[in-house]
């Protein structure tokens, strides 16, 4: 077996300098963690001005509450969250909107519209804050399976991919744009036999979540035993999309104690899959623990997610093992 083979990083790194993020790197992962916080503030700000377009039927606060159709956008302006509502009763949402007009929206006089546009989209901004602290998670796991979708077509293999949401298992297509967006999982055959790979797993023998986890067997196969057989696990992989240089070594630090959990645990069962790791924010001192984590043996493979020909070299790897 050659060097290469046998360390599969080695075809893409050649020292712990090639793993550290650049300044040009870290610029365009701030951009775009921007633009998908543009992306995803657009559904909000459609609501906000059908909202205003609704209520601007109102000739004052107090006839918003016999407009049809705003119940919804009148208690998200009133600051009461779509998990409350669950455990709210009609007297109590109506009163929830009746405090808002009484004490905000009757205070602003003729822009009393405005003003519960204004509230509305500061409700839905918190909401849209606090989802937007996974987002760099998100848009690594985005970038690393289109590059293992990428991998696959051009190298002729089929394979199904299944929905987050609805979690079907669906055939491969010819127009595949997008699908990382909703993605839960892969499915394809190698000269190894089935491999699938599931995203943000809780795994049995970790007894923790882990962001990537490739199988030996078919999903139906792997969903019947509940994915708790240790020997059906490839490799197991920690992705950590965050970009700000200032977090690099906390997101490092709990890479790393992940890392460890999931050594220890399938050490307990006697196997021993591959373990892998891929970053954005990369800083130098981290970069030499990774690599020599790399070195020992404790880590198969890495990368910087910013650098595209380390995340084909990890595509290419896992379509392959």
């Amino acid at each position: 077996m050659t060097r290469k083979a046998s360390r599969p990083y080695r075809i893409h790194l050649r020292s712990s300098e090639d793993i550290v993020t650049t300044y040009e790197a870290t610029r365009a992962g701030f951009v775009s963690l921007a633009l998908e916080k543009n992306r995803r503030a657009t559904p909000h700000v459609v609501e906000a001005r059908a909202l205003r377009k609704a209520a601007s039927s109102a000739k004052r606060p107090a006839d918003l509450l016999e407009v049809k159709g705003i119940e919804s956008g009148l208690l998200t302006a009133a600051g009461i969250s779509d998990k409350a509502l669950k455990h709210l009763l009609p007297e109590d949402k109506r009163e929830a909107v009746e405090g808002l007009i009484r004490n905000f929206l009757e205070p602003a006089g003729a822009k009393f519209v405005e003003e519960l546009v204004y509230r509305f989209l500061i409700a839905r901004g918190d909401a849209l804050g606090g989802s937007m602290r996974n987002i760099g998670g998100a848009l690594a796991q985005r970038k690393l399976t289109r590059t293992i979708i990428s991998t696959l077509t051009i190298a002729g293999i089929p394979y199904r991919w299944q929905h987050c949401k609805v979690r079907d298992w669906i055939h491969m297509t010819a127009d595949d744009s997008d699908i990382e967006l909703s993605l839960r999982g892969l499915h394809w055959e190698n000269q190894n036999g089935d491999r699938t790979l599931i995203c943000n797993l809780t795994v049995p023998p970790v007894k923790n979540n882990v962001d990537m986890c490739l199988f030996n067997s078919a999903p139906e196969e792997l969903e019947v035993a509940g994915y708790g057989e240790a020997s059906s696990y490839v490799a197991l992989g920690e992705l950590k999309g965050g970009i700000e240089p200032a977090g690099a070594d906390e997101h490092w630090k709990t890479a790393r104690t992940a890392l460890d959990r999931i050594r220890q645990g399938f050490k307990k069962t006697g196997t021993s899959p591959h373990i892998f790791f891929v970053g954005a924010a990369v800083e130098k001192k981290m970069a030499g623990e990774i690599w020599n984590h790399l070195e020992t043996g404790l880590l198969s493979n890495a990368a910087n997610l910013n650098a595209e020909n380390q995340v084909a070299s990890v595509s290419r790897w896992l379509c392959n093992l």
